[in-house]
């Protein structure tokens, strides 16, 4: 298996393949509307390609106020889930934030995807909040 880790900006080829990976899990299977936004301007994108095939996606970007970097829009295709690649774009995206200087990250995370974020580290703050109707936790992670 050849895997390939990209980070990438907006309106580049990876970017698009990033978008492809979105719009297929978060709109076409999950149901959700609101997927893009301004953020998607000035964020790092991780693609991960399994055989030259988009498998999995997410976005690293700093927040006003933050000295942590914000970790979104994570999403793997779904012949891909169960291979470890979901660990794999979390790591690029990680590394990212630190190579910025950041001292963690955090993230918004679907209720039904908490456990796997915090087998990845991520600790779990505040009260469980719909998203588009969908229940989320805001989970975050220190750099060691």
């Amino acid at each position: 298996m050849d895997i390939k880790e990209v980070i990438t900006v907006y309106d580049t080829d990876d970017y698009k393949n990033a978008s492809y990976v979105r719009t297929t899990v978060f709109i076409e299977e999950q149901g959700f509307a609101y997927e893009f936004d301004e953020t998607d301007y000035t964020a790092d994108h991780a693609v991960i390609y399994i055989n030259g095939e988009p498998a999995a996606a997410g976005r690293v970007f700093s927040e006003e106020g933050h000295e942590d970097m914000h970790i979104g829009r994570v999403c793997v295709m779904k012949k891909f889930r169960g291979t470890g690649i979901g660990a794999r774009v979390m790591s690029v995206l990680e590394k990212v934030a630190a190579e910025k200087g950041a001292t963690g990250v955090f993230l918004s995370a679907q209720l039904t995807a908490a456990g796997f974020y915090e087998r990845l580290g991520y600790e779990q703050y505040g009260d469980v909040y719909p998203d588009e109707g969908v229940p989320h936790i805001a989970m975050k992670k220190k750099f060691q």
